[in-house]
């Protein structure tokens, strides 16, 4: 890991990988990073970045909707780091609705400068705002049968030398380098501890962020962090390279060039009825956290056996009829179960 002075492993990486033979079974049996070299090197934004960051410019452009994205820019003394102020009360950085072709232009007329401002557009649907891209040839081949029914998003990431904190995300997903260079920092869920979570709300991009900075660590406030880099993964990506990367694990996104596009892909291979676990945190904070610590281990127990445990085995002694929601779980016993807690929570 130069960047912070440690050593880090490398993220695995697979050559030679066909872009309508991605190895769907493999990577989601494995649950590693997985970097498939030069997957998206034939679109043809990878060809017209390869060409200059202006040429990709004015691709992009060609697509624009002219519906407004959400644009964030920071003073060039964040140095790309969208992140909270010195006292966490707000944020280094400012969003806007802006025209896409606004901030394109605004991201064009600092190419060169040493010192920019900070600029970028983040998760922005590529259906809704760059209609006809993928139908251009910028587009992954997603035909496995987990894709059936649980389509995956499609989303582009717009800037110049920024970086997105540590972070989560509850979706596995395919991030497409396709205009500059980018380096993932990537840390398995395991990690949550050592990587000091910051605020839950508010967030600089919509998930909890690490509080380190990677740039300039700081040992003595987070000793712990020590013990993160030493399992940590370095994913190097070129334009073209695609990265896999299973969800809930930390990633930490560094876009190295003036200017640098990302396409990503994010799906889930539950059914659309099932609740974010997200939502059971929440919860849990509410109803469990400040318990004494007895009870916080019997209900740990609990949550062994009907939760963490194998899926059938808080039902397996029960009549069929007798397993209400302890049976499998589908949509119709999703909104029942959904109404109980609702009901339980307006109390």
């Amino acid at each position: 890991m130069s960047h912070v002075g440690l050593v880090a492993q490398r993220t695995r990486v697979m050559e030679g990988v066909a872009p309508d033979a991605i190895p769907f079974d493999r990577l989601m049996n494995e649950q590693q990073p997985t970097i498939l070299r030069g997957v998206a090197s034939d679109w043809p934004l990878v060809r017209e970045g390869s060409g200059s960051a202006q040429n990709a410019l004015a691709y992009l452009r060609g697509f624009d909707a002219g519906r407004p994205v959400v644009g964030f820019k920071g003073a060039p003394a964040i140095a790309g780091r969208f992140f909270y102020n010195d006292d966490v009360t707000g944020f280094n950085f400012e969003g806007a609705r802006i025209g896409l072709a606004a901030i394109l232009d605004q991201i064009a007329a600092h190419l060169s400068d040493s010192e920019p401002p900070s600029f970028y557009v983040g998760s922005t649907d590529l259906g809704i705002y760059l209609p006809g891209f993928r139908e251009a040839g910028n587009d992954l081949t997603l035909d496995h049968p987990m894709f059936a029914d649980n389509a995956p998003i499609a989303s582009i990431w717009i800037g110049n030398r920024t970086t997105a904190a540590a972070h989560y995300d509850m979706s596995h997903n395919l991030a497409c380098c396709l205009v500059g260079r980018r380096r993932f920092t990537l840390f398995p869920p395991n990690q949550v501890e050592n990587l000091y979570p910051g605020p839950l709300e508010p967030t600089p991009g919509g998930q909890v962020v690490s509080m380190v900075d990677f740039a300039r660590p700081d040992f003595a406030a987070h000793p712990r962090f020590s013990a993160a880099v030493a399992v940590a993964e370095i994913a190097e990506l070129e334009a073209g390279d695609v990265l896999f990367y299973p969800a809930l694990w930390w990633h930490h996104v560094e876009a190295l060039d003036p200017f640098n596009v990302l396409v990503n892909y994010w799906w889930n291979t539950s059914p659309a009825f099932m609740d974010s676990p997200q939502n059971t945190l929440l919860h849990a904070l509410l109803s469990l956290r400040d318990r004494p610590q007895p009870e916080k281990n019997a209900w740990r127990a609990l949550f062994d056996y009907y939760i963490f445990g194998p899926a059938d085995r808080a039902g397996a002694h029960l009549p069929d009829r007798a397993r209400g929601p302890l049976g499998p779980l589908d949509e119709f016993t999703a909104r029942r179960l959904r109404a109980q807690l609702l009901s339980k929570l307006n109390r």
